[in-house]
């Protein structure tokens, strides 16, 4: 486990397909995602299994929050697409429990599964790709020390409308640089 100041990341576990499954078939959620179908409790499992044959840095780890009744998931993120000659990858992230959006949790993950990909898995280069109508997520990269690179022209479609998706990364140096070290 990864364990932050309010959080901890774990590896998934069966038990949080439920979940997983709520999440990814609630419009809000989904609405930042690459997600935009309707899974199936069937389609989850199937993702589940396909996902423990990954390379273990590539697993998704799920987001979890320490409550009274004890640890909560809300959400899941992790590092794909490793390319170990370049040192890269890229990132993803979900914070499927809505009552804990804008607490800050998904800033901390990030800031863990950077810390971790630097330090743990000698990356140099992490960079994502978001939707240019989520500034909630762009404001949390940026904050983490996220740049934006460039942005892909109208290459997404949501909602009846083509948006700009931006193209954005942190290099291993710069997050060594930080000022808030």
């Amino acid at each position: 486990m990864i364990i932050g100041e309010r959080i901890r990341l774990r590896a998934m576990r069966r038990e949080d397909l439920p979940l997983f499954f709520e999440w990814l078939n609630d419009p809000e959620v989904t609405q930042g995602l690459m997600h935009y179908l309707p899974f199936s409790y069937e389609d989850e499992e199937e993702w589940f299994n396909d996902m423990r044959k990954r390379p273990q840095e590539e697993k998704p780890l799920t987001i979890d929050i320490l409550t009274e009744e004890g640890w909560q998931p809300i959400g899941n993120c992790g590092l794909f697409g490793i390319d170990w000659r370049i040192r890269l990858a890229e990132f993803g992230i979900m914070i499927g429990a809505k009552e804990h959006w804008n607490k800050g949790y998904g800033t901390e993950a990030l800031q863990m599964i950077i810390q971790h990909g630097f330090d743990t898995l000698n990356l140099n280069r992490v960079a994502l790709q978001v939707y240019e109508n989520n500034p909630r997520a762009i404001r949390s990269y940026e904050k983490a020390g996220f740049v934006k690179e460039g942005k892909l022209r109208q290459a997404h479609y949501q909602d009846g409308q083509y948006i700009d998706v931006f193209l954005m990364s942190i290099l291993r140096s710069e997050w060594q640089n930080r000022s808030d070290l």
